[in-house]
């Protein structure tokens, strides 16, 4: 048949119909996906040709498989995978070690008493065989064992575990190959000195497949930030992951790692905007049964009786060796018994890696009498793996328990607009000089403490923000028992005639509160220097500045880095917007660690006068239910730990798909933002981010970011 179109509707017909029969026999959707594609093609009925299949459909395959790529680097949040990384790392190893090794020796003793090659082979042509099946053997099916975890709505330990060490497989697949191919290459043409090129040709194909994919996950979010609407997301966002997979084929690098990169780089990022995700997902379920069904036709049947004892052996002693690999592994790692017991089931599917690895096979002069016994071989070990793979797969995630997770979802829509003025005139006029007001102190004033026990610096330079400065580092240092120190730092040359002048609105505004303040000149030419020097000659309980009202804010970014990076206490960054309050207090928290982080300076604001605190604890979109109760819990324990008083006290767990769009949505009903900045390098901003400084350039209330010094040990 060569309409493509008819090709398309018998594809997704046969497909959804099959499906729903494997379901009332309790078989995964996949599975049924991939018979509908057998009855269709030249093994079946014949319906769909070799040439629609495989020519005019071949880049609708490598779309949907890029989209599945993406859909499995969404998995891989490093918080997560941190949890399993030595149970990853371990059964990584042990799977792909256990099922090269086995298949490899399998075959070779298959191949040997089967006398394949019809007795004109030596040993090492076996030993080629054996090495080459043994490589291709380590690659699993991400797209089969995502789609079935997804059917399940699975989640936990063994998911978690599963699907970081599916992402990793296949890259380990491309090494081995690698490695086999070099060797392959050494025993056919001794000493061409090829091992040690072929494996760095191996990394550096790994290494650039993974900087393309991060830098495109990297554009995406700076693009996602700027759209609003979903179909201009879904647009954006294919373009750009297309333009990844295409540029990876053209370079001669690997678009299935290129896109796990990508969606491995959103999701790890600070913001979290996972809107592209459930966009994706949306658009996802005629994709999938279409790459499905595409792959069963291109199964021939044939072939399995063609490859014999081989096809069989290499079948059998795989999955035996992802079992095994992945039991040892688990049990060298320490994993839980069920990771132990379950995992290497989950591994058995194999589909288009493999294959791919077959075509290198065959497009190498040197290796193609052997693609001729590969083909068959490989491809019997496919048609098993995906009719028995995804029913392995369901049987280890159903024996875990893991299986019928009930998701919260809770969309974030953006802030709406101010009608009486452009958004970014307002914006810009709240940061001002005229917008930025200090309302004077009405509460009763604060007693100072009888025995002083250290400062609470903050840096003086502007007069519109100054006098907030002095509030807020008079609250704090009266939680310390310390005193407010107001620091300004001027250049050596500079003659300054009467410097008590300099720090009179300072001076007025801890006089209304109570107390008194310590004042203190520094002469440096380097702003960061001085203030640094200051901190380090006093018992600084905390240093307190205030993003500029008019100058760079990459040139204050340097300094606050500076800083924080000498600095042996908290660090608070204020920005001002408009009135500055404390009354409603919103804490948003992307991790519970982040509690910590905050928590002095929240306790400090709690004392002072009658407050409301809304602890926001931010859970990825697809959390089930369950996981609403348990941070509930502890953020109630928390508040009861730390014994604070506040007039109304909220826990809001929110399931978020865009971590921005939801502290925009909470803070319109707060008065101050206060969020922890984890400590990052520069280059690790530039890949994950900052939530809190992101958050920072468009939150339309005040907002404190507290930096925490490095624990020493």
């Amino acid at each position: 048949m060569q309409q493509v179109t008819m090709a398309f509707a018998l594809l997704l017909g046969a497909g959804l119909v099959m499906a729903q029969i494997g379901k009332l026999l309790k078989l995964p959707s996949v599975t049924g996906y991939i018979l509908a594609g057998v009855l269709l093609g030249p093994s079946g009925f014949g319906l769909i040709s070799g040439e629609t299949s495989g020519d005019q459909l071949r880049h609708f395959s490598e779309i949907a498989l890029m989209l599945i790529a993406f859909g499995i680097g969404e998995q891989i949040e490093f918080k997560e995978v941190k949890k399993v990384l030595r149970s990853v790392g371990y059964i990584g190893v042990g799977e792909t070690t256990g099922s090269f090794i086995l298949v490899a020796v399998s075959c070779y003793l298959v191949a040997v008493f089967s006398g394949v090659g019809g007795g004109t082979w030596q040993f090492v042509d076996y030993l080629v065989l054996a090495l080459l099946l043994g490589a291709i053997s380590v690659a699993t099916a991400p797209a089969t064992t995502l789609h079935v975890t997804r059917e399940l709505g699975a989640r936990g330990p063994l998911t978690s575990t599963l699907l970081a060490v599916v992402a990793v497989d296949n890259g380990l697949a491309i090494m081995y190959f690698g490695f086999a191919v070099a060797a392959v290459n050494n025993l056919l043409v001794s000493g061409n000195g090829s091992f040690a090129h072929t494996v760095l040709v191996s990394l550096r194909e790994i290494g650039f497949s993974l900087l393309l994919g991060a830098s495109t996950g990297m554009v995406i979010g700076y693009v996602l930030h700027r759209l609003k609407n979903k179909g201009e997301m879904l647009s954006a966002g294919l373009a750009l992951l297309l333009l990844c997979g295409e540029s990876a084929r053209m370079l001669h690098l690997s678009p299935l790692l290129a896109g796990m990169a990508a969606g491995c780089t959103i999701i790890n990022h600070d913001k979290r905007d996972v809107r592209l995700f459930r966009a994706v997902r949306d658009f996802e379920p005629p994709v999938h049964i279409l790459f499905f069904t595409l792959a069963g036709s291109h199964l021939n049947l044939a072939a399995v009786s063609y490859a014999g004892w081989l096809g069989l052996a290499y079948f059998l002693f795989r999955i035996v060796g992802k079992i095994s690999g992945a039991w040892l592994g688990g049990k060298a790692a320490g994993a839980p018994r069920i990771i132990q017991s379950c995992l290497g089931h989950a591994l058995t599917p194999q589909a288009g890696v493999a294959i791919g690895l077959v075509f290198l096979v065959s497009g190498n002069p040197a290796l193609s009498g052997f693609a001729e016994i590969i083909t068959p071989v490989v491809l019997t070990g496919v048609v098993l793996s995906e009719l028995v793979g995804p029913i392995l797969t369901r049987f280890a995630l159903h024996r875990a328990g893991e299986t019928g997770g009930v998701v919260v979802e809770c969309g974030a829509g953006p802030s709406s607009p101010d009608g009486s003025m452009d958004q970014k005139k307002r914006q810009n006029l709240m940061r001002s000089n005229d917008g930025v007001v200090i309302l004077p102190w009405t509460w009763k004033k604060l007693v100072p403490p009888a025995e002083q026990d250290g400062v609470v610096i903050f840096g003086a330079s502007h007069y519109a923000t100054v006098g907030g400065l002095a509030r807020l580092a008079t609250i704090i240092a009266h939680y310390f028992h310390a005193l407010p120190m107001a620091v300004r730092v001027q250049k050596p040359k500079v003659v300054i005639r009467e410097p008590e002048k300099l720090f009179f609105r300072e001076t007025d505004e801890t006089r209304a509160m109570g107390y008194p303040l310590l004042k203190k000149l520094v002469r440096d030419k380097d702003v960061a220097d001085g203030i640094s020097s200051a901190v380090l000659e006093e018992n600084t309980k905390c240093l307190i500045l205030g993003y500029p009202i008019e100058g760079t804010i990459q040139g204050f970014q340097k300094v606050v880095e500076q800083v924080a990076e000498k600095a042996v206490c908290p660090v608070v960054v204020i920005r001002f917007y408009g009135i500055l309050h404390t009354e409603r207090i919103l804490v948003p928290l992307a991790d519970m660690e982040q509690l910590e982080e905050v928590s002095a300076i929240v306790k400090a604001l709690s004392l002072v006068g009658e407050h409301s605190i809304t602890l926001l604890r931010l859970l990825p979109y697809d959390h089930p239910v369950r996981d609403v109760a348990d941070n509930e819990k502890i953020l109630t324990d928390w508040i009861a730990q730390h014994e604070i008083v506040c007039k109304k006290f909220c826990c809001k767990i929110v399931s978020s798909d865009s971590r921005l769009e939801t502290i925009y949505r909470e803070a319109e009903n707060h008065d101050l933002v206060v969020m922890g900045a984890p400590k990052r390098s520069r280059f690790q901003r530039l890949i994950f981010g900052s939530l809190a400084e992101a958050v920072s350039k468009d939150c339309h209330k005040p907002m404190l970011i507290v930096h925490n010094p490095e624990q020493t040990p």
